[in-house]
C-alpha cells in the first residue's frame, strides 16, 4: 500500500524529490515549506519551489515559523501520516515531531554522510576539492545529520565542476534514491546502518566574509574556492577601480607572477604557485558573461593587478 506522507522542504533541490515521490504513487497529506518571500525587482511575494510543486499537486501547504510549539505539534499529528520526507527544509525538527509519525522521518542529504553534515554540503565539497560526492537517505534523530543511513548514491566531481553543476547532478539522483527508500519502507525491508564516527566533517553555511578571492593561495585552492561558490553567492575580486567581479567559472591557467597579476589577454591570473584562468565572470549588477565578452568592454592588459 502507498504510504501517507508529510513532505518538508524548500528549495529546487527539494522540489525535485517532492515531484518524484508524488509521481511514485504515495499520498502527500501535507507539505511544509518556507513562507513566501519578496523577490525580483518588484519585490512581490514568491512561493518557494516546493510550494509551487505542492500547488500543482493540490496538496495543503503549511509554513510555520517554528515546530517547537504545542500548536505546531498538534497540527502535525493531525495529518495522520505514516512517515515524513525531509529535504533542505530549513527548520529543526524537535523530538515530538520526529516521534509523531510511526515509521519515522527520512531525510535526503546532499553528501555521503558522515562527510559534510550541515547546511552547505554541496558548496563545501567542491570548495574542499573533493573528487566524489553523493546523496544519502537517513532516518532522522535529534542530532545534526547523525541518524542511521538507509541508502546512498555516489557521483564524481569533475575537475572544473561548479557547485551549481553538482547540485543539478545530485537533485535527480537524490529524488530517485528517496523513491527507492520509500519503496523499501513500504515493503518493510528498509535496512538502517549507524553512521561511522570516522570521517565526520561539517558543512557550515557559507558566510559573505569568506567569498572574496585570495590570489595568494595555491592555484588549486583559488580554483576550488571559485567553483565551490558558483553560481551563488559567487567568489569575487576587485579591479583597480574597485569594481567587484564574480569569478563564476575557472580552470587551471599557465604562467606565473606576483599573486593577483593578469598574465595574458585571456584573463589568466597568477596565484601563489601557478595561475587560474577565468572562463566566466559577472560584474556587479550585470548578467554572467564569457570572459571574451567581458574583456571587450573591460580591457585588462597583462600586468594589471586584481585584489
Amino acid at each position: 500500500m502507498p504510504l501517507r506522507l508529510v513532505f518538508m522542504g524548500t528549495p529546487d533541490f527539494a522540489a525535485a524529490t517532492l515531484a518524484a515521490v508524488a509521481a511514485s504513487g504515495h499520498e502527500i497529506a501535507a507539505v511544509y515549506t518556507r513562507a513566501p518571500k519578496p523577490a525580483g525587482r518588484g519585490m512581490a511575494l514568491k512561493a518557494s519551489p516546493v510550494a509551487q510543486v505542492a500547488e500543482r499537486l493540490s496538496v495543503p501547504i503549511f509554513t510555520p515559523k517554528t515546530l517547537r510549539t504545542e500548536e505546531a505539534r498538534v497540527a502535525f499529528r493531525a495529518h495522520q501520516a505514516e512517515a515524513a520526507v525531509v529535504v533542505a527544509y530549513g527548520l529543526i525538527l524537535p523530538q515530538p515531531i520526529l516521534d509523531a509519525v510511526p515509521l519515522g522521518c527520512f531525510n535526503l542529504h546532499a553528501s555521503l554522510l558522515p562527510r559534510w553534515r550541515g547546511a552547505a554540503p554541496i558548496n563545501r565539497a567542491v570548495m574542499a576539492g573533493d573528487a566524489v560526492s553523493g546523496v544519502t537517505v537517513m532516518k532522522m534523530d535529534e542530532g545534526l545529520d547523525t541518524g542511521p543511513v538507509a541508502m546512498g548514491a555516489r557521483v564524481a566531481i569533475g575537475a572544473d565542476m561548479t557547485a551549481g553543476e553538482l547540485h543539478d547532478a545530485l537533485a535527480p539522483l537524490g529524488a530517485d534514491l528517496m523513491v527507492q527508500a520509500l519503496a523499501a519502507l513500504e515493503q518493510g525491508s528498509i535496512r538502517l546502518t549507524p553512521q561511522s564516527e570516522r570521517g565526520v566533517t561539517y558543512a557550515a553555511k557559507v558566510d559573505k566574509a569568506e567569498t572574496r578571492v585570495d590570489w595568494s593561495k595555491l592555484w588549486r585552492q583559488v580554483h576550488d574556492h571559485c567553483r565551490g561558490l558558483s553560481p551563488f553567492p559567487g567568489a569575487w575580486f576587485a579591479m583597480a577601480d574597485g569594481t567587484r567581479v564574480k569569478a563564476l567559472r575557472t580552470t587551471r591557467g599557465e604562467g606565473s607572477g606576483p599573486p593577483g597579476t593578469v598574465l595574458d589577454d585571456r584573463l589568466t591570473v597568477a596565484c601563489r604557485d601557478g595561475a587560474v584562468r577565468l572562463l566566466e565572470v559577472q560584474r556587479a549588477g550585470r548578467q554572467p558573461m564569457k570572459t571574451e565578452e567581458f574583456l571587450r568592454g573591460t580591457p585588462l592588459a597583462p600586468g594589471a593587478r586584481l585584489a
